[in-house]
């Protein structure tokens, strides 16, 4: 079983995505660990199914997506937590403005429809184009093109955004992001 030092690297490079993407998924880092293990290791195991040249990541999201609906049909007897009475237990660090704007995402994401979180992390925050995603969730473009938008139209709505105001970092941290002299 001779594995390349190119396939090797595409997949050490695309597990940082792949972490960020099953736990956007799960929720739970210590799920999100385990989908992204249970990934890496059929990507080895089946790394002779994989055809040189084509998309690596998307190989590997793909993956890590199927599996997570398998282990999703599995769990179907753990209890759910549709309306956040857990996850809005999470503490956060109260310190800094920008933990607590993650904190509201990641809630905000959370009370997405499952369909619409996925397409909105796979475009907006993994990168793929909408050609990509639609294939990796085995749907038509457009599907995924509506997916996003009303996912981005919920944040908007749950979030509290209107379309004129400014969302981002403070003052402060905007200025020590911009400033040149910075290391």
């Amino acid at each position: 079983m001779s594995i390349s030092k190119s396939f090797r690297d595409q997949v050490i490079a695309a597990i940082p995505g792949l972490r960020a993407f099953g736990l956007s998924l799960t929720a739970r880092g210590d799920r999100a660990d385990d989908l992204v293990q249970e990934t890496l290791m059929k990507a080895w195991k089946y790394h002779d199914s994989f055809e040189p040249g084509s998309n690596m990541k998307a190989w590997l999201y793909t993956i890590l997506r199927n599996e997570f609906y398998t282990q999703l049909r599995k769990r179907k007897r753990e209890v759910e937590d549709a309306d956040g009475f857990y996850s809005n237990k999470v503490a956060v660090n109260g310190e800094q403005e920008g933990h607590l704007d993650m904190a509201d995402l990641r809630v905000a994401l959370s009370k997405l429809v499952e369909d619409q979180r996925e397409a909105l992390i796979l475009v907006g925050a993994s990168g793929f184009s909408y050609e990509e995603a639609a294939k990796i969730c085995k749907v038509e473009i457009g599907t995924i093109k509506s997916r996003v938008n009303r996912a981005r139209a919920k944040l908007a709505e749950l979030l509290d955004i209107s379309p004129n105001e400014k969302f981002g970092p403070d003052s402060s941290t905007e200025a020590v992001l911009n400033n040149p002299f910075r290391n």
